[in-house]
């Protein structure tokens, strides 16, 4: 039996184009920026993660909900996406793990959606008129006339010039132990991890492999750092344009002259490259999913990897650089996309600091880049060993 809404459902990019469906998930009005992401899988920790508020996410892959949901797989506490769409949706899950159907969670946490949307022909237009300001309306919201609809979705804020990590940060600190990850011994070291949106997978796969890690509020200051005996720093994912993120980056600049091990990933990647002096740009619609191709320089190993940004460092890809703020000595861009050649990973050559653009924690997978939580720790006991001597 199709349990799923029939009422009307309608979806409204700012340059005019619409698309026509189903209700899917809470009905009402939601207004984003309209992205797509390419995962075949891991709708549930896509919808969790923080990185995803104020974004529409297009699925391109055409069946969804077909696995249900479960109480494991979120990567925080709530869906933070603003808006879903979708072609098939599935009737009804199958899969020894559903707990509840995708429709249902929706619903509980107010994620107004689409179904029976040609996301083919929407992730092509994004892909030549690049991701922008879009809604979702449905039941009495969609029999609006297209352009009062058109008009709303015009009048919100761009995701350009946007500071939103304070929305999706942890209220206060916690830790996170090693043994209450499957590690056994004393902790190998302590991190600080300033949380921008971070999944919680990140610090149960610094915990897995002995650190004690401290995770902290965005406006987290160095002697919060320093408070909690950190050997090392982490920076995290998370939504917005690093451009807005002056604070964090003033922070990266202290924890680096404080000669403390650095390792970002994602929004933590964009915010060393702003610490170092490079600029940030935003991109025409950004890399989403799990199957993004990124090249290790050190190594020419291709990577599989998890993505999910729409700004990026802009720095060349090829040799070894200055940093544009000098004292930071030599710095190199370690990892790029095959797709566009973007820069995807940062490497100082003279400070104990490195960063990648892409999820090396992905929940989901793919795993291709877990050896990076090893080369953080391989820097956090160099840094030991010297300051023992």
């Amino acid at each position: 039996m199709n349990s799923l809404s029939n009422l009307p459902a309608v979806l409204v990019l700012e340059d005019g184009r619409i698309f026509r469906g189903r209700s899917y998930g809470a009905v009402g009005t939601t207004l984003g920026e309209a992205v797509f992401t390419t995962g075949m899988t891991g709708y549930q920790e896509t919808l969790t993660d923080p990185s995803y508020a104020h974004q529409i996410i297009v699925q391109t892959f055409p069946h969804v909900g077909n696995t249900g949901v479960n109480s494991e797989d979120p990567e925080s506490t709530r869906m933070w996406a603003a808006g879903y769409v979708v072609r098939d949706a599935a009737r009804r899950p199958s899969n020894w793990r559903s707990e509840r159907t995708l429709d249902d969670d929706l619903k509980e946490y107010g994620i107004v959606g689409i179904r029976n949307v040609d996301t083919r022909a929407l992730t092509r237009h994004l892909r030549e008129a690049g991701a922008m300001k879009a809604g979702v309306f449905s039941g009495d919201d969609a029999a609006k006339s297209d352009a009062e609809l058109i008009e709303i979705v015009k009048a919100q804020p761009s995701m350009a010039g946007r500071n939103i990590s304070a929305e999706v940060s942890v209220d206060s600190a916690y830790i996170v132990e090693p043994a209450d990850h499957g590690y056994e011994g004393a902790a190998k070291h302590t991190v600080a991890a300033i949380d921008l949106g971070m999944k919680s997978m990140t610090p149960q796969r610094l915990a897995e492999r002995g650190l004690r890690v401290h995770v902290l509020p965005h406006d987290a200051t160095l002697e919060d750092i320093k408070a909690t005996g950190a050997d090392g720093v982490f920076f995290s994912n998370g939504p917005g344009d690093p451009a807005t993120a002056t604070k964090q980056v003033e922070l990266v600049r202290s924890v680096l002259d404080a000669g403390l091990p650095y390792f970002g990933i994602c929004f933590g990647n964009q915010i060393l490259g702003r610490a170092l002096g490079f600029d940030t740009y935003k991109l025409r619609f950004g890399h989403r999913g799990i199957n993004q191709p990124v090249m290790d320089k050190a190594t020419g190993r291709v990577e599989i990897t998890s993505q999910n940004h729409g700004f990026a460092v802009d720095a060349p890809i090829e040799g070894e650089l200055t940093a544009p703020v000098e004292r930071f000595g030599k710095v190199e861009v370690s990892h790029y996309s095959l797709n566009d050649q973007v820069v995807e990973g940062l490497n100082c050559l003279d400070i104990p600091a490195f960063s990648v653009q892409y999820h090396p924690e992905a929940a989901s997978g793919p795993h291709d880049a877990a050896y990076l939580f090893d080369r953080f720790i391989t820097a956090l006991d160099s840094a030991a060993e010297k300051d023992s001597k």
